[in-house]
């Protein structure tokens, strides 16, 4: 019980700035590690929705704030609680797709630790498209939103322990090593299943557009990352994290538009 405690800890730790205390690092605590990944998206899209229902409320006894205070106010939660290790590896990832060079090389500016102009220019614009999108925010799509906080982490953990990896060394390495995968893999199956049904329920037309865009994201990762680099890294993993979730809410705010727009 102790090992599956302290697997939840380093996870924590590891993807998020909660703070869980003393930990013991060991090859043996990481085996669990993966399946508590996906617990950090709960808190995050817990509090993005809850963030976002207090400001309707704020404005109901108004109290009004200004829409691009609240967008900007949504976009931070994620950065926040996650510390931002998903952005850095988007921006490194970014750096390397952009080197146009070969494989061996682009692993080596994943390892870079400075940020070049193309890494700088892709986090501004990753921005620009997310304010653009959270700003048509509505309660049905930031409900169905915050589920891809979970999901974009379930998948992401999935390809840790399924997906071929790039190089032996680095934190992906580290974790795919140390996990136990078959029931690393069992556990996220189960959250797809979770996740699925809650999605649909939920958000019906709109749940299944998140999941398709989801889905359709994961196999883009799949092709690019064997491509690119030969398999994932922890960079490549925070790079489809971030990009899945900024592809999954844009589809579901166009969607939740337009239905607004046809139906009223």
């Amino acid at each position: 019980m102790n090992q599956i405690y302290q697997s939840f800890k380093i996870a924590i730790s590891m993807y998020s700035k909660i703070p869980v205390g003393k930990i013991e690092w060991s090859k043996e605590n990481m085996r669990y590690a993966m399946c508590f990944f996906p617990w950090v998206g709960i808190v995050i899209g817990g509090l993005s929705y809850g963030t976002f229902r207090l400001f309707v409320y704020l404005k109901q006894m108004g109290i009004v704030f200004s829409d691009s205070f609240i967008t900007i106010v949504l976009l931070l939660i994620p950065v926040f609680i996650s510390g931002g290790i998903h952005l850095d590896g988007l921006l490194d990832t970014a750096d390397a797709l952009s080197s146009y060079q070969e494989k061996e090389r682009r692993l080596e500016i994943l390892k870079d630790v400075h940020a070049g102009a193309f890494a700088i220019i892709i986090g501004i614009v990753y921005f620009l498209l997310y304010y653009g999108v959270y700003s048509q925010l509505t309660l049905r799509s930031i409900t169905i939103i915050s589920f891809g906080f979970v999901l974009s982490r379930t998948l992401s953990g999935l390809s840790i322990v399924c997906f071929p990896l790039a190089k032996g060394t680095g934190l992906a390495a580290v974790f795919a090593d140390g996990a136990q995968k078959r029931i690393v893999r069992v556990i996220m199956m189960i959250y797809l299943f979770l996740l699925v049904s809650g999605m649909v329920l939920v958000g019906k037309f709109l749940g299944v557009i998140g999941l398709v865009s989801a889905v359709y994201t994961y196999f883009y990762y799949y092709v690019m990352s064997l491509k690119k680099f030969g398999g994932i890294t922890g960079d490549v993993a925070g790079y489809f994290l971030q990009i899945c979730e900024l592809v999954m809410a844009a589809c579901i705010v166009i969607a939740d538009v337009i239905l607004r727009g046809v139906i009223g």
